[in-house]
């Protein structure tokens, strides 16, 4: 997973490159949240930025959706 997920990048990316690395991106906060919770945790702005990230490309998600919704009326 790239560290920084510009917005700008991810809004040229296919519907199925967003839910992938949505998917990715929901493994990794599990996994930093299970480091954190048995204290082998290092990076701890990570789950910052996964969790930032988590939400950008559901942003974006929504975005297409309305937008696809409002050509189709």
């Amino acid at each position: 997973m790239a560290n920084s997920l510009k917005a700008a990048d991810l809004r040229t990316k296919s519907r199925d490159e967003l839910k992938e690395e949505l998917l990715g991106l929901r493994k990794e906060s599990f996994n930093l949240r299970f480091q954190a919770a048995s204290g082998q945790l290092e990076n701890t702005a990570r789950c910052r930025q996964v969790t930032r990230g988590i939400a950008r490309i559901k942003t974006i998600l929504g975005e297409q959706n309305t937008a696809t919704s409002k050509t189709t009326l």
